[in-house]
């Protein structure tokens, strides 16, 4: 989803329902699940609740698209990664982390918006929980793929460690536990990839 950052002189050339989105998203992160009522998000999006019902039934409806974009986010770049790294299995491995590396000063700030709405959320049976818990599975099974292809040994357990170091370095930047941790959790990743890879040289 696009920044928020210049609302005022953009939100009006956004269509009705991207402008919903764009205005849950921006409350969501800065207030939380729980705390945004849909009155508010219509006032942010300068329209009513009416029309946010017209296109959303409900608020939990709401919340399950808006983290469906940002899952979809996550998605995209694993087809970055594999683009930019055709048949180097390795290299994507280690860019999905710069991605995450990257992306952690936003999540120092606002923290992981997975890790909020499960928080925020406790029914499982909730379709928010839903859409994070098949983007999780969705993110493993492609990150455990490039571990295979990488030739990494027991590619399952590589790609949880690796999961691990990418869902653990986001809550280190978030509560401040860790200093430099973009640069540490480079340094693990490719660590992990290297040592695997020399197992693989060594036992082929």
């Amino acid at each position: 989803m696009a920044s928020t950052a210049s609302r005022p002189g953009r939100v009006a050339k956004l269509p009705p329902r991207e402008r919903i989105l764009d205005a849950a998203e921006e409350l969501f992160q800065r207030e939380g699940i729980r705390r945004v009522g849909v009155q508010a998000i219509a006032e942010r999006a300068e329209t009513t609740k009416m029309a946010i019902y017209r296109h959303f039934e409900t608020k939990d409806a709401l919340v399950a698209e808006w983290l469906r974009i940002v899952a979809a986010d996550y998605q995209a770049a694993f087809d970055q990664v594999e683009a930019d790294y055709p048949d180097r299995p390795r290299e994507q491995v280690v860019g999905l982390a710069r991605f995450i590396a990257h992306g952690l000063p936003t999540v120092s700030r606002r923290g992981c918006p997975f890790v909020n709405a499960l928080a925020a959320l406790p029914d499982p049976a909730h379709p928010a929980r839903q859409v994070i818990e098949e983007h999780k599975k969705l993110q493993n099974r492609r990150l455990t793929a490039m571990c295979r292809a990488a030739d990494l040994p027991d590619p399952q357990q590589t790609a949880a460690e690796i999961t691990f170091l990418l869902e653990g370095a986001q809550v280190s930047m978030e509560n401040g536990s860790v200093d430099r941790v973009p640069e540490r959790l480079l340094r693990m990743v490719e660590a992990i990839v290297e040592r695997g890879g020399s197992a693989g040289r060594a036992t082929g």
